[in-house]
């Protein structure tokens, strides 16, 4: 794959490091990191889909037939093969970072946390058709507060934070990654 040649020196310096996008769902984790990945010229992973097609089922229905914990089980499981590859970006689930092993595996690349309000997650969701086994109760809206408030010292584990507000396309936020990329591995 071909590195857009104003990034060249970026990929010299990630030697082939995988970029792993962290952030909640919603948060255009899939959207960017396949910018990102072109910009770079490296391969585009999204960590769920790799997962169906490992299990040969939908998210969905891995988390009603296994529950929550047979689905982070599995995921580590995919992660752990993904970590072996190099010269990567991949877009994570959600819920990757509550799981200590995976961190295990992502810090032997690059992590980014696509941070973003509730509310601005709420409003991509329902724009959304994927289904997402974890709103699936009576009050979507409080669920999701409730695991972003979780999960939020989890994401602040990252190598960077890319804070993100309604104007910002996936354009602008691979743009900013790709920035804040540049500015920590400066030597």
């Amino acid at each position: 794959m071909n590195c857009a040649p104003e990034y060249r020196p970026l990929r010299q310096q990630l030697a082939g490091a995988n970029l792993y996008l962290v952030g909640m769902m919603g948060c255009g984790k899939s959207s960017a990191g396949k910018i990102l990945a072109r910009k770079l010229g490296y391969r585009w992973l999204d960590a769920d889909q790799v997962l169906e097609t490992a299990a040969g089922r939908t998210i969905p229905t891995l988390f009603a037939q296994e529950g929550e914990e047979g689905f982070r089980a599995m995921e580590t499981d995919v992660l752990g093969q993904i970590g072996q590859w190099h010269s990567c970006v991949v877009s994570t689930g959600g819920g990757v970072v509550i799981r200590p092993a995976n961190w295990g595996i992502m810090r032997q690349g690059v992590v980014v946390w696509l941070a973003a309000s509730a509310e601005l997650l709420l409003e991509r969701l329902r724009q959304d058709p994927t289904p997402r086994p974890l709103l699936q109760c009576p009050d979507p809206a409080r669920r999701l507060k409730h695991l972003l408030a979780a999960r939020e010292s989890l994401y602040a584990q990252a190598d960077a934070r890319i804070v993100q507000t309604e104007a910002m396309t996936s354009e602008a936020v691979a743009a900013a990654v790709l920035e804040a990329l540049t500015m920590a591995l400066r030597p």
